[in-house]
């Protein structure tokens, strides 16, 4: 069936109540993120922030015994393969 032409919207947008809806939800937004728990990362500002967990001194601690452990294992699997490049494969023949 075709439609008749003349209006395709059947009501007008309500301007007047939309755009204060939207400007609501936009403070509402800027709120949440005010309040919103933070990430692991820099400090958010005073009254909502809090110390970031990698930031404290138990956990820059833990993750330079984690990378230290890391390493020498590093260097070991290193020293390995060092010792068996070197080695003489004998001669079968």
């Amino acid at each position: 069936m075709v439609r008749p032409h003349g209006k395709v919207y059947m009501r007008p947008m309500l301007d007047r109540l939309f755009f204060p809806i939207l400007g609501l939800v936009a403070a509402l937004t800027v709120g949440l993120a005010l309040v919103w728990p933070q990430g692991l990362g820099a400090r958010s500002p005073a009254p909502f922030g809090h110390d970031p967990v990698l930031q404290t001194p138990e956990m820059q601690e833990a993750m330079r015994r984690q990378t230290e452990a890391s390493q020498n294992r590093l260097n070991q699997a290193r020293e390995t393969m060092r010792e068996l490049q070197s080695q003489r494969v004998p001669n079968g023949s």
